[in-house]
């Protein structure tokens, strides 16, 4: 059985795109299909925390449109994203799904969801935010700061992002990227100088302000679990409770000294708590 490390990457047409993905871990029950945060490839997750899922289900990961490995070009709205998701679930000939979503990829996971609601079973949102949410129009001061920085390693831009300056958090930030570089063989490029531009106009119009902005949360009727460190500076951990207060089926957990990658800081803790909820009846 293959594991993050080890699993190929395929190949499939859907829409008009060529999309990368990678499946691994159970072949029973429902797949779990993981949706990446800005600029982020298939090698940016924490083979801790999909392997620790996969022991359980099908992990399948996959880069949308015009990221890293996968054709076309990135659309500039969550709409399209989550509508390009869709094709791609749908041409693995899947018709059942379980969707987690990290910060973007909370985003497009949320509007998969209502989009798609027999094809999404249960959905897990982790560090991101509805749409207006608390200072989600534009990058937070803090994140301006940590990505606008010279690093000496290049991977070490991650520890400001993920992880508190806490002496805890920074020590989980290392071990993070170590396992973060772990696999080397058949790795996903970086992606390219069109990508965050891109993304970054899709942020914009999702944050954008608007009257009664949480109300098409209504729509989400998926059995939902929301995850977030206390201390999230990239979205801010209150837009997780916004999150929870207006999905009418939510959960929340907030994990303590932890920003951003809270489930990179908590691996083993998250996958007991998202495998938890995924296998409820």
């Amino acid at each position: 059985m293959h594991t993050h490390q080890t699993a190929p990457t395929h190949y499939i047409d859907a829409n008009g795109i060529r999309f990368a993905y990678r499946r691994f871990g159970n072949p029973q029950g429902i797949p779990v299909v993981l949706n990446m945060h800005f600029t982020g490839t298939m090698d940016h997750w924490d083979p801790l925390v999909t392997d620790g899922l996969a022991q359980d289900r099908e992990v399948i990961l996959f880069n949308n449109a015009g990221v890293s490995s996968t054709s076309g070009e990135v659309p500039a709205s969550v709409e399209e994203m989550a509508a390009n998701a869709a094709h791609f679930i749908k041409a693995l000939g899947l018709k059942q799904v379980d969707v987690l979503g990290f910060s973007l990829g909370g985003l497009v996971a949320q509007t998969l969801a209502i989009a798609e609601p027999a094809l999404v079973r249960r959905l897990v949102l982790v560090g991101t935010g509805p749409r207006s949410g608390d200072v989600m129009a534009s990058l937070t001061p803090e994140a301006v700061e940590v990505f606008t920085a010279t690093y000496a390693h290049p991977d070490d831009l991650w520890l400001g992002v993920f992880f508190t300056p806490s002496e805890a958090s920074q020590a989980a930030g290392r071990a993070f990227l170590k396992r973060f570089r772990l696999r080397s063989e058949g790795r996903d490029p970086e992606v390219n100088e069109r990508v965050a531009p891109a993304q970054l106009a899709a942020l914009a119009k999702w944050g954008a302000p608007q009257d009664t902005p949480f109300d098409y949360l209504a729509a989400l009727r998926q059995p939902t679990l929301v995850i977030n460190g206390d201390h999230d500076v990239i979205i801010y951990s209150i837009n997780s409770w916004h999150l929870q207060q207006h999905i009418p089926n939510a959960q929340l957990l907030i994990y303590p000294d932890a920003n951003h990658g809270s489930q990179y800081q908590y691996p083993e803790r998250f996958v007991k708590h998202v495998s938890m909820f995924l296998t409820e009846q």
